[in-house]
């Protein structure tokens, strides 16, 4: 069921990516393309940002972190990209609305897993 929540919650906040940003256009409007993408999001964010972050930790550091806002950009073109080959992917008009485009993401997904339950805080809530 968490699993399921965080697609849904990808999904919204590329939705509201697309609706924000000027120059980001999906190449499929039809909302199961946005759940699709939103898959391939949260499997590039599990699987390659992790080896990114590592390779780039002296990088990040010496940048106090800002050097993830360019990570995060790169990871949003690569699911872009990756989705494209699909066929639900999204155009983007250059650097600028891909880095808009990833921040818009990156807001709104915190924002909304704020509301989402904790599993961890259910286990201790059982365990007292």
């Amino acid at each position: 069921m968490k699993f399921i929540l965080r697609i849904a919650v990808n999904a919204v906040a590329l939705y509201a990516a697309v609706a924000i940003v000027p120059g980001i256009s999906p190449q499929n409007p039809d909302p199961v393309s946005y759940i699709w993408l939103a898959l391939i999001f949260g499997l590039v964010n599990a699987l390659v940002k992790p080896l990114v972050n590592i390779l780039a930790c002296g990088v990040i550091l010496l940048s106090l972190g800002l050097a993830t806002l360019f990570i995060n950009t790169g990871l949003f073109y690569l699911a872009s990209w990756i989705g494209a080959q699909f066929g639900f992917g999204l155009n983007i008009e250059g650097f600028w609305a891909a880095f808009l485009g990833a921040l818009v993401v990156s807001v709104i997904s915190f924002v909304l897993n704020i509301f989402l339950p904790d599993e961890r805080g259910r286990r201790r809530k059982k365990d007292d």
